[in-house]
Parts: structure tokens; sequence; C-alpha cells
């Protein structure tokens, strides 16, 4: 189901002032994408955006004055679409009385806002993509490990807390342990957080529940941080083939976007907090062209054809 955000919620958040249609805040916004209406003030409706919060700023409203009566009154009609969430006039500047009584009798929201055009554009924009985004919630930990958003999957009891743990006593962040909550920007990049009630918590079986803030101080947690790798922690099972070499890259699916993917194995005896150090700086040093794997399969393919030339 389409994510939607209030008229209301727009007022609230951004201190809006409401001119007219206050019967009409509870229509709804479906899109991060605004307009400004300067064809539409010159009469050129074929493409109107009508889903859209339209913002009316100097320009638009100077231009409605150069327009006579009759044809400033027909293009307010036609901007106060049955489609269109509302309309908002910046920089506090008066609102056209046409505006004010067609919105009024049509249960239109007509907003003010002191702030500059561009200003109020941005910070809507950044509002909406983050409201509407594409979410999901996804059992794991999700750590800051060199600058690196590494998510931690795997099974119930397999050292996901206890991994973080170690994690952030060797100077990593923790972002979310148990439940992490997973937007995606229109971009397809993925951002994690911690559910309020769990933020900066992490559960020990034989512990209970830790404020990592509280122990290790605000530098050991991150509010938010983007996803670049999957690492999926799994027992390890004697007859399976595990990747050697690291050649071959695999990914996995959340919401729209591929993410890199890792399967580490655990048994006794293997640090992962280690081993998960060391998969964030080569995670770091493929991003920047260098990768171990293909510079050693070269080297072996010249050595083995110089023995064939020999």
């Amino acid at each position: 189901m389409p994510k939607k955000v209030r008229v209301a919620e727009l007022v609230q958040q951004f201190h809006l002032e409401v001119v007219a249609g206050e019967d009409g805040l509870r229509r709804t916004v479906e899109t991060d994408n605004l307009n400004r209406p300067g064809l539409e003030m010159a009469g050129y409706f074929n493409y109107y955006p009508a889903e859209r919060v339209q913002i009316l700023g100097r320009t638009e409203l100077a231009f409605l004055e150069t327009l006579t009566t009759e044809l400033r009154k027909d293009r307010m009609e036609r901007l106060c679409h049955e489609e269109t969430p509302c309309i908002i006039i910046t920089r506090g500047l008066e609102t056209p009385s046409e505006l004010v009584e067609i919105a009024n009798s049509r249960h239109f929201p007509v907003l003010r806002s002191g702030l500059a055009t561009t200003i109020l554009l941005s910070r809507i924009t950044n509002y909406l993509e983050k409201q509407l985004a594409p979410s999901a919630t996804i059992h794991g930990v999700l750590v800051d490990v060199y600058g690196v958003g590494m998510l931690i999957t795997g099974g119930s009891g397999i050292g996901k807390s206890e991994t973080a743990l170690e994690l952030v006593k060797r100077g990593h962040r923790l972002v979310a342990d148990d439940a992490v909550e997973i937007r995606q920007t229109s971009d397809n990049n993925l951002f994690g957080s911690a559910p309020e009630l769990i933020r900066h918590l992490l559960e020990i079986r034989g512990l209970g529940i830790l404020n990592v803030m509280t122990l290790f101080g605000a530098g050991a947690v991150l509010n938010s941080k983007n996803i670049s790798l999957v690492v999926k922690l799994e027992n390890w099972q004697q007859d399976k083939q595990y990747d050697r070499l690291g050649l071959d890259e695999e990914t996995t699916k959340i919401l729209d976007t591929e993410v890199l993917l890792l399967t580490v194995p655990v048994r006794p005896g293997r640090n992962l907090a280690v081993i998960l150090e060391v998969a964030a700086m080569n995670f770091r040093l493929k991003r920047m062209g260098y990768n171990a794997a293909q510079q050693f399969t070269n080297k072996l393919t010249e050595a083995i054809a110089e023995d064939d030339y020999e």
C-alpha cells in the first residue's frame, strides 16, 4: 500500500499558516515531487502535475498580478484541482483574493510560509522523500565499521549481538540491534535505523539489555547509516563449499535494491569481529579499484602461462 502524508502533517512540521480551506487538511500527499506552476499561470495546463504540492513564490504571484480579474480566477480554479493536495505561498506574501475565495468554497487548503521559495522547496522535498520512501523491517544488527554500513543477519542465537558488542568495544558504532528499519531513497540507496523504543540498546543473552551509549559514550552509536554490505552468519557445514578466493560476488535484494552479500561460517575459534573488520576494509579497497583475489588470479594465470611456454 503506497505511503501517504497528510497536509496537516506538513502544517505541523513546517509551521505553516492556514490561509484558506482548513477543512481540507485531511488531504494526502503521495509524491515527493513539488511543482512551481509557471506555465500553468500562463494558461498551459496540458501537462499539469495535479498530484503534486503546488508552490507559489514571488515570480508566480507577480505574473498573476498582470492578468485580468477573469483570467486570475480561471487560473486559480484550475490550480485548485481535486487531486492537488494543497497550495503553499512562500515568503509570507499576500494571498490572491480569488484563490482564498475558491479555496474556501472547495475546502481546498492554501498555506503560507515565511521561508524563501527555494529553501522551502528543498526542506519539504527532503521531508517527503523520507516519509514516502519504501520501507521494511529486517531482523538483524546494523553497525558502522570503518565507515561501511554493515547489516549482520543470521539465525537466532548465531552471535549477531555478541559480534556487534565486540565491534563497539573495538571503536566501531552500533546503529540498530534485533530490528532494523530500512528505507529506500529515490536513488535506490538503503538507510537503516533503529525503532525509537530500542534505539542504542543491545541484547546480550546472559547479561540482558545494555545501553551502548551509556556504557561506551555517544561516539559508540549512530542514529542512521546507509547499508553497503550484508553479512550472513551461519553455522559451519562440513559438507558445504565456501568461497575461498572471493572472486564470485553474491548479492541479496532488499526492497528493490541489490546489496553485496557475504556468507561467513561460524564455528568455535573464529574471531568474527576481526573477520568483519577485514571484510569492511576489503570492501573499501574494492571500491577504490584494488581486488586482491583478482590480482592473485592474474598472477597465477601468468605463472602458468610462463611454465607452459618453457
